[in-house]
């Protein structure tokens, strides 16, 4: 445990990417079975147990640290874990540390009903960083700054293998990964999925830039529309469907209308998955209503129903076919399609390039058209994953942009904690009692810098005017320019609306906070 507790604590005050990659690298290499297994899956989000983490620390905190004290601790420190295992008592006999194989062990024998009384055992004997370690661990929000990729990368540069070809296999495994690391390390055969519905490694585009233009020629390519939906895999094989989203993630439960059209159709399919109602593409907040659910109601998948626009054909029954050119994939698609027929599914509509300057005039109308860009894709292409560059572009429409008012902020997590980082904007309208107020129009925490962030938490606290918890209401004086991708109807928000992946685009001291933009104008840009 004091292992795994070093590298987290190391990795939250390590800011380079290439520093974290290192440090992972080391632990997996030098770390024995099960640990680093079981390190990997909580870095992958891969742990095969959950824990009522909220219930055990209120029950086991209760007899030894007062309520009032602990909420205001939290407050300030800003993560639950570092405050409990700052606040925790300091046993005179500590005894040896647990691996954390043990920890699991341990946890898996143990009842819910027991499991306070085995979790304040563990805190016992570990130190302060043991102790945050071990309550990161249980919680399953890491927080450190490494995605599950970036752990895979380090897994595949530590071991000296391509990245590409841990992902083709990740999952058909389980942890804590023993055949995987045996693989790795020249011990065992690489692991085989078998006849079953694996994700696989997906190909990604890159964003097109002003540069680009010069070096491609519009005869070596195809355009598609880009829609504003998410990218998925549909892997059918045998008597089994799974979707998966782009990062590898089994969404088949919220989408079981999707798995039942591609069953017994065999194959590996690409494409975005939209809500298509009455033959109309609806806008992403429809979709929205059904991702990230378990499960979903009969009248669920009535009034949003699910379709998926197929572009790309990785496996063709058992043939992978994904060393075939574009060109040579999509001609498998199109007699894949017309064998199978999946109900809710087409494909995507090809826009043939003869010039750039006919394909800009089309970009230009991407938005008044409900789309969200076009794609570029070169015919000669083999589907690779990952992202090679000079193969497939993005070209997205231009972002809207409107100057709205801070109106709240909150304390960020990981490295944030300390800092006010997350911000509530708004626009002006005119209230029922015909005076002026601001109303919510959508929160970001991107797009500053962290010279920027340093000036904006300043000026947040000396410009409070009221605190909710971790939230701080400011007066209303700065505007900031936001970019965003559309505007769409909301419920949860006051004004009726909210921005799609708002982002701060500049912070504007220049402006008073009058001459911000309305919510009438935000409300015109839902057509846009």
């Amino acid at each position: 445990m004091d292992r795994f507790a070093d590298v987290l604590d190391r990795l939250v005050t390590t800011t380079q990417r290439n520093g974290k990659i290192r440090l992972l690298a080391n632990y997996f290499r030098s770390t024995p079975d099960p640990d680093r297994g079981f390190a990997l899956a909580a870095l992958t989000d891969g742990l095969p147990m959950t824990f009522p983490m909220r219930r055990v620390l209120a029950e086991i905190l209760e007899p030894h640290i007062d309520p009032v004290l602990f909420g205001l601790s939290r407050d300030y420190v800003g993560d639950t874990a570092e405050t409990v295992a700052l606040l925790w008592r300091n046993p005179k006999e500590q005894g040896k540390a647990p691996r954390l194989s043990e920890v699991v062990e341990t946890l898996r024998r143990t009842s819910n009903r027991e499991l306070p009384r085995v979790v304040a055992q563990l805190l016992d004997q570990l130190d302060a960083k043991g102790r945050w370690g071990l309550l990161k661990f249980l919680g399953g929000a890491l927080r450190v700054g490494v995605s599950a990729r970036l752990a895979k990368i380090a897994l595949a540069e530590g071991m000296g293998v391509r990245i590409e070809e841990i992902e083709e296999v990740w999952h058909g495994l389980v942890p804590p990964y023993t055949d995987l690391f045996q693989w790795l390390e020249g011990r065992a055969p690489r692991p085989d999925a078998g006849e079953r519905p694996v994700f696989r490694p997906v190909m990604l585009s890159h964003a097109i830039e002003e540069d680009d233009w010069g070096s491609l020629r519009p005869e070596d390519f195809i355009a598609e529309w880009k829609w504003d939906g998410i990218r998925v895999q549909i892997a059918s094989v045998g008597n089994e469907v799974k979707v998966f989203s782009r990062a590898g993630d089994d969404i088949s439960a919220g989408f079981p209308d999707v798995a039942a059209s591609f069953y017994g159709r065999h194959g590996v399919l690409d494409g975005e998955l939209l809500v298509v109602k009455d033959g109309e593409v609806k806008p992403f907040n429809d979709l929205q209503q059904r991702l990230n659910r378990k499960s979903v109601t009969e009248r669920m998948i009535e009034d949003f129903p699910a379709h998926v626009r197929l572009y790309d054909l990785l496996f063709d029954g058992p043939d992978d076919i994904r060393r075939l050119s574009w060109s040579a994939r999509r001609a498998r698609l199109e007699d894949w399609f017309t064998r199978a027929r999946p109900p809710n599914s087409d494909l995507s509509e090809i826009v043939a390039v003869e010039s750039f300057e006919m394909l800009k005039a089309l970009w230009s109308a991407a938005r008044e058209n409900g789309i969200e860009g076009l794609m570029l894709k070169r015919m000669a292409s083999p589907y690779l994953s990952g992202r090679p560059k000079g193969h497939w572009y993005k070209w997205k429409r231009a972002p809207l942009t409107a100057d709205c008012v801070l109106m709240y902020a909150q304390r960020g997590s990981g490295k944030r904690s300390s800092y006010y980082s997350d911000y509530t904007f708004g626009a002006w309208r005119v209230s029922e009692g015909n005076e002026e107020e601001l109303v919510p129009v959508g929160k970001a925490y991107s797009g500053y810098t962290d010279e920027e962030l340093l000036i904006l938490d300043r000026w947040i606290r000396n410009n409070t005017v009221e605190r909710f918890g971790p939230v701080r209401a400011v007066k209303p004086a700065l505007v900031m320019e936001v970019a965003f991708d559309a505007i769409q109807p909301s419920s949860r928000h006051k004004s009726g609306i909210a921005m799609r992946f708002p982002r701060i685009h500049r912070i504007r001291w220049d402006k008073p906070a009058s001459e911000a933009d309305r919510l009438e104008t935000l409300m015109r840009m839902m057509a846009l």
